[in-house]
């Protein structure tokens, strides 16, 4: 019998690469979209939109559902997010009820409605502050933000949820990276990249030494579907990513700058010290999710990242819409749903 998965929060910058991961890996598989659409229109790409591969798209507020839209289902991924920490520092109340406590709710109706198995995209980002030593999954925890705190919450909240009939699966993900149908430019690799193809310019707001661990959207579907069909324990938190992704920020313009050598790197050296700089270890991920390990390479996803924003940049599309705080301040400004 083939499977049925719901995506909630499906028209973002993830959602629309996973659903279409989805429908490659999986052509018989019945996929449902949940989505406000607040991003609907931030498309990056004139192929066709990412929706078309799905059998059924809902439009609704995450915080807001009919039970109904879970029936028959075998698993549901929850990506809806107020989604970096800009957008979480300005709307925190709203993070929590987005990213944590709406979450909670799809999580019960899921186990209420048989679901088997429920992915949460979580963050590498609860670790915070780090030392020299990458971060394993039992390491303590030091949010700095509201973004990663609610996502800790969720977290713990679930794994009380989990049972032998409802496996749950958080997904620590590094920090994404990538092109998408929905492009972000609100990520560090994905900023300098657009920026260097703007004005040949890499502007780094720090001192270039914090840590950061990285992920293609691509290889994030490719967890996520692991997430899905996986066995073993009910509960698992995990760090999903790959050992190698590790970069210093400075690291991360300086392969960025290796395609374009005329680029400049701009360092703030009167920057505060960012305290957000972790490594982190993926070491468990690599051996339980073996055949769904990251297979992009940092080259790879620069490349892409450059094919993309081209073909954005030739069609003059406007470049605030790929900014998500801007966008969302847009939407909140004509709309009651805080």
């Amino acid at each position: 019998m083939e499977k049925k998965y719901l995506v909630v929060g499906n028209m973002g910058y993830v959602g629309s690469v996973l659903t279409k991961h989805l429908r490659k890996q999986e052509p018989n598989a019945f996929l449902i979209g949940y989505d406000l659409g607040i991003f609907s229109h931030c498309l990056s790409s004139d192929c066709q939109i990412p929706e078309l591969c799905l059998d059924i798209q809902y439009f609704g507020d995450a915080r807001s559902f009919d039970r109904k839209v879970l029936d028959g289902c075998d698993g549901v991924v929850y990506l809806a997010a107020i989604s970096n920490d800009p957008m979480g520092k300005m709307y925190e109340s709203l993070t929590d009820e987005v990213n944590n406590r709406s979450c909670i709710r799809w999580a019960k109706a899921a186990k209420d409605a048989g679901v088997r198995s429920f992915v949460l995209a979580s963050s590498c980002s609860v670790y915070g502050t780090a030392d020299d030593s990458p971060k394993k999954e039992t390491d303590p925890l030091d949010p700095l933000t509201a973004y990663a705190r609610s996502k800790i919450n969720a977290e713990t909240s679930l794994e009380k949820i989990a049972d032998k009939s409802f496996y749950i699966t958080c997904l620590r993900f590094a920090t994404a990276c990538g092109m998408s149908d929905r492009l972000r430019t609100d990520l560090v690799l994905n900023d300098f990249v657009f920026n260097v193809l703007e004005n040949r310019k890499i502007n780094i707001l720090s001192n270039g030494k914090p840590w950061r661990p990285l992920i293609d959207v691509s290889d994030m579907a490719r967890a996520i579907q692991w997430g899905l069909q996986r066995e073993g324990d009910n509960f698992l938190t995990i760090n999903a990513g790959s050992s190698e992704w590790n970069f210093q920020v400075l690291a991360l313009a300086e392969n960025v700058q290796s395609f374009f050598p005329d680029a400049l790197i701009s360092i703030n050296e009167n920057a505060p010290e960012d305290n957000r700089s972790y490594r982190v270890d993926f070491s468990l991920f690599e051996k339980l999710a073996f055949n769904y390990r990251v297979n992009i390479s940092i080259k790879d996803s620069i490349m892409n990242l450059v094919d993309g924003i081209k073909s954005i940049q030739s069609k003059n599309l406007d470049k605030s819409s790929f900014i998500r705080l801007s966008v969302l301040k847009k939407y909140l400004e004509n709309n009651s749903v805080v």
